[in-house]
C-alpha cells in the first residue's frame, strides 16, 4: 500500500490536524494484510511540522513499524521533521 501524504494537504502543521488525518485513515489501515508493506509518500508536501507527523506517523509506526518505508523525503521540512521524530 502507498499512503500519499499530500492527500491530507501540502501544509501539514498542527497536532489536531495530524490526529484527525490518522483517525480518518483508520478504515483504510484495517484493510492492510499481515504481510503487506506500506510506503509513505511525501511527494507534494511543502511543509510538514513535527507535531502533525508525530500524530500521524508515530501511531502508524506503532502498528506497522517493520513494514514501513518512507519515500520522497528530500524536502527540507519533511527531512527535519523526520529527524526530530527519529524516523529517518
Amino acid at each position: 500500500m502507498i499512503i500519499k501524504i499530500n492527500k491530507f494537504g501540502t501544509t501539514l502543521v498542527s497536532r489536531p490536524a495530524g490526529k484527525e488525518a490518522f483517525l480518518a485513515f483508520q478504515p483504510t489501515l484495517r484493510e492492510i494484510s499481515e504481510n503487506e508493506n506500506i510506503e509513505v509518500d511525501f511527494d507534494g508536501v511543502h511543509v510538514l511540522a513535527p507535531s502533525w507527523a508525530d500524530e500521524f506517523l508515530t501511531p502508524l509506526y506503532g502498528q506497522f513499524e517493520a513494514r514501513i518505508k518512507l519515500i520522497n523525503t528530500t524536502n527540507p521540512s519533511v527531512l527535519e521533521s523526520l529527524k526530530i521524530l527519529k524516523l529517518n
